[in-house]
């Protein structure tokens, strides 16, 4: 513990990972790569876990510990030193029967949170009302990029194309199962059944015909009680662009554009094993940049950044879009926490818009620093 309780003579960042969403082991991964990428003469590391029933521990942060090895996925040491935030943003050691001691105040919190309990504003708002500044965007806007149902709401009134869809809530599908299936049947097929507050590609089919659909339902809501079904592009291609907040109020930065193509392997769409196991590299192709007409990757670039004004994104994001066969560009979503993985698209989009991986932890550890907590 000694490591942590030393008199503070750097800015110390508590990188918070794992949680109780579905994606806690991408969390996990991507914690993995992000504790390397610190830079430990500038920062005072300490690596917060939280485990899938909600306790929060000092980890290890060990990186060998927090990958993918041999198809097995990562999870937080349940049985690590309980840690919680106390008083003037002190993380505070709980180990039952002994008393609390301080590992010091937390001048930033790195939260590598996916989906639920984390990317959603949960955290946020938490860090909000105990004062601590995060790297990230902030309590609504976090929500809003969760939710693929209120993102599309707040594209369509930004003046972005979306494409046709319906939202099926709990309440929908318990009342009238049949008019949900009637209203999904309008958008034509084939359709994406997802769960509406998720990420990761989980609980994700592509659906072909109304005889696969509720199989489709039945795994969305395992994931989520909102469901979100999405009409299919016209022979889409996958392009990616990441945003990253600019420093001393300058304006925020948008890197080049990354195309997605998945092929082969009965895999229909990027889905989480084309985007994190080893068993599905051969099947995915990541093209930085994305080979587009000049003017056609301006717009989609021109068209990310009002994205992320859009829904008043802080620090990063990472915004996907669909370019259809007849040259539409249709938003998908924006990710407010995109993955820090060695395979995820954001950081390997600035890697090609010069701004390499330490470099770009670095930014965004300075761009959470220097923005108050609070109204802004």
């Amino acid at each position: 513990m000694s490591e942590y309780s030393r008199e503070q003579r750097k800015p110390r960042v508590a990188v918070v990972f794992g949680g109780r969403s579905s994606e806690h082991a991408i969390s996990c991964v991507t914690a993995a790569n992000v504790l390397q990428a610190i830079d430990r003469d500038v920062y005072d590391v300490v690596p917060v876990g939280i485990s899938t029933s909600g306790h929060w521990v000092l980890e290890s942060g060990d990186p060998e510990r927090l990958s993918i090895t041999d198809g097995k996925l990562p999870e937080v040491d349940v049985t690590a030193m309980p840690v919680l935030f106390g008083a003037n943003r002190e993380l505070v050691v709980s180990e039952p029967g002994t008393v609390p001691s301080t590992l010091g105040e937390v001048d930033v919190v790195f939260p590598l949170l996916h989906g639920p309990w984390g990317e959603d504003g949960t955290i946020q708002g938490l860090l909000e009302m105990s004062d601590i500044r995060y790297v990230g965007s902030g309590v609504l806007s976090s929500a809003v990029g969760m939710d693929k149902h209120y993102m599309k709401v707040v594209f369509q009134a930004a003046g972005l194309e979306v494409g046709p869809y319906v939202v099926i809530r709990d309440r929908d599908w318990m009342r009238d199962a049949e008019a949900c299936r009637n209203a999904v049947d309008e958008l034509g097929y084939p359709v994406f059944v997802k769960p509406a507050r998720g990420g990761s590609s989980l609980g994700i089919s592509k659906v072909n015909s109304r005889d696969e659909l509720d199989d489709a339902i039945v795994e969305a809501r395992a994931h989520d009680p909102k469901v979100i079904v999405e009409a299919s592009a016209n022979d889409p291609r996958e392009i990616e662009v990441g945003v990253l907040g600019g420093l001393d109020g300058a304006l925020p930065e948008v890197s080049v554009c990354g195309e997605v193509a998945v092929s082969g392997g009965g895999h229909d769409f990027y889905d989480f094993e084309t985007k994190y196991l080893p068993e599905g590299e051969e099947y995915l192709a990541l093209s930085v940049p994305a080979d587009l007409p000049a003017e056609v990757a301006a717009d989609i670039r021109a068209k990310a950044l009002t994205a992320f004004d859009a829904i008043e994104a802080e620090g990063l994001a990472r915004v996907d879009f669909f370019l259809d066969a007849d040259g539409r560009v249709v938003i998908n979503e924006i990710n407010t926490m995109p993955g820090f993985t060695p395979t995820s698209m954001f950081p390997r989009l600035w890697a090609e818009s010069g701004i390499d991986y330490p470099t770009l932890v670095n930014r965004l550890l300075t761009l959470a620093r220097t923005r108050p907590t609070g109204l802004r």
